[in-house]
């Protein structure tokens, strides 16, 4: 495409590309750690099953680990009242490689995004990168809840104030516009 300015935003392409960086991620983070994640909850689950209650599903603690990645931490009820919380790639009990995949999947959707556009000016291609929130944004928020385990007074999830902000807004600003600056500094 032919170069365009940083005022003709490419809404409907950087809506796809964040929720296709989303998906991505998640899906890697899934293929990586879900079987770890199942060994993990076999006790678990079982005592869960065994007093009554719904077993706690892999994919909703993978999700934990890719807010995790995002610097978002599971909050639980603590003992006594209150709410503590925990981030299990910080505490040794995931990969730290983790903690690359967010800022990963955000770069190259920057990069294919600007690319896309054909922008070869850094600042248009950072603005035009900072885009792509808009499609990872809606998925982040969402999931935030979807992992959620519940039961009937007490949840355990990502924290909801940090995985709005940081999963759904200021990982895809900042690494989107990095992505899209890369990716018009480098054009032809």
């Amino acid at each position: 495409m032919a170069d365009t300015s940083s005022r003709d935003v490419p809404w409907l392409p950087a809506a796809v590309t964040g929720v296709v960086a989303f998906a991505l991620e998640y899906l890697v983070v899934y293929l990586w750690q879900a079987n770890r994640v199942r060994e993990n909850l076999q006790g678990l689950n079982a005592i869960i099953e065994l007093l009554g209650g719904q077993s706690i599903p892999a994919w909703k603690v993978v999700g934990w680990l890719f807010y995790n990645a995002h610097f978002v931490d599971i909050t639980r009820p603590a003992f006594g009242g209150g709410r503590t919380t925990t981030n299990f790639i910080a505490s040794g009990d995931a990969p730290q490689l983790l903690y690359v995949l967010p800022p990963l999947f955000l770069l190259i959707a920057g990069v294919v995004l600007v690319r896309y556009v054909g922008l070869s000016a850094p600042r248009d291609g950072a603005l035009c990168g900072t885009v792509v929130s808009l499609g990872y944004a809606i998925p982040a928020w969402i999931g935030v809840f979807a992992v959620r385990v519940t039961t009937d007074d007490a949840w355990l999830g990502p924290a909801v104030a940090l995985g709005f902000v940081l999963a759904g807004v200021v990982y895809p600003v900042v690494f989107g516009a990095i992505g899209g600056a890369l990716a018009a500094l480098t054009s032809d």
